[in-house]
C-alpha cells in the first residue's frame, strides 16, 4: 500500500523569520552595553548618551538602519558641543591675555561658569556715578573685547547690577532702572558694532545678585558691575 503524502503548505515552507533581525540588534546592544559598563570607570557621558539611544531603537522595533542614523545625529551634536567648548576656552585665553596685557585686572574678571563665560566690568570703567550713558574711554576697551568675542557666534547675555545705596538723582528712579539701563547701554553698542539683535538679551537685577555684603567702600565697587555672559549653546 502506498503511504498517503503530507501535503505542504506555503506556511511550513516559508516560516517568517524577520523578528530575528530586531532580536540579534538587541542582542548585539546588549552585549555592547555590558562591555561599556565593565570599563565604566572611563565612558563618558556622551557615549553613554549614544548607547542608550541604540538601545530605545531596539527596544522600540525601529531596526538598525534607524540606530545608525540616531547614532550619527547624536555623534554629531556631541561633535559639535566638542568644537563649540574649544572655541569658548580659547577665547577666554584671548580675552585674559587682553585684561592683563593692558594692566585691566582690577577692573575686569573673567570666568568659566556653568552657562558660559562671564566678563565682569566695573561700573567705573563704564560709567560716571548714577549715569547709564557710556563714557568715552569704555568705548575703546568694549570694542576690543568685541572684536575678540566675534570669533564666535553665541548668544550674550548682558546684565546690569548696582550696590544697595538709594539712587538721588532724577533721571531713575530706582537702582532697578539704573542697572537696567546700563546693560541696555551695552547692548545698543555691541548691535551697532553689527552684533545681530537677535543674539543679545539684557536684564537689571538692581542690587538684588551683589558679589559681597554691601558693608565697605570696596564690596560696594565690586557690586557694581556689568555682566557680559558668552552664553554655551544647549
Amino acid at each position: 500500500m502506498k503511504k498517503k503524502k503530507r501535503l505542504l503548505h506555503d506556511d511550513d515552507e516559508h516560516i517568517d523569520e524577520s523578528w530575528l533581525i530586531p532580536y540579534s540588534d538587541l542582542l548585539t546592544l546588549l552585549l555592547a552595553l555590558f562591555i561599556v559598563l565593565f570599563a565604566a570607570g572611563t565612558i563618558n557621558n556622551g557615549k553613554l548618551q549614544q548607547i542608550m539611544i541604540s538601545m530605545n531603537s531596539a527596544l522600540s522595533g525601529q531596526g538598525s538602519s534607524m540606530i545608525q542614523k540616531e547614532n550619527a545625529l547624536a555623534t554629531k551634536k556631541i561633535d559639535l558641543k566638542e568644537k563649540e567648548t574649544e572655541k569658548l576656552h580659547g577665547l577666554m585665553e584671548q580675552i585674559e591675555d587682553y585684561i592683563e596685557a593692558r594692566g585691566l585686572e582690577k577692573v575686569i574678571t573673567i570666568k568659566d561658569e556653568p552657562k558660559g563665560i562671564k566678563l565682569s566690568l566695573k561700573d567705573v570703567i563704564l560709567f560716571e556715578s548714577g549715569k547709564a550713558d557710556l563714557k568715552g574711554d569704555s568705548l575703546v576697551i568694549l570694542k576690543d573685547l568685541l572684536d575678540l568675542i566675534k570669533q564666535v557666534k553665541n548668544p550674550i547675555s548682558i546684565e546690569g547690577h548696582t550696590d544697595n545705596v538709594p539712587i538721588t538723582n532724577n533721571e531713575f528712579k530706582s537702582n532697578w532702572e539704573l542697572s537696567a539701563a546700563r546693560a541696555l547701554s551695552v547692548l545698543y553698542f555691541f548691535e551697532d558694532k553689527g552684533i545681530p539683535s537677535n543674539k543679545l538679551q539684557f536684564s537689571g537685577f538692581g542690587e538684588q545678585n551683589p558679589l559681597y555684603p554691601n558693608d565697605t567702600i570696596e564690596h560696594r565697587q565690586i557690586n557694581r558691575r556689568v555682566d557680559i555672559t558668552i552664553l554655551k549653546i544647549k
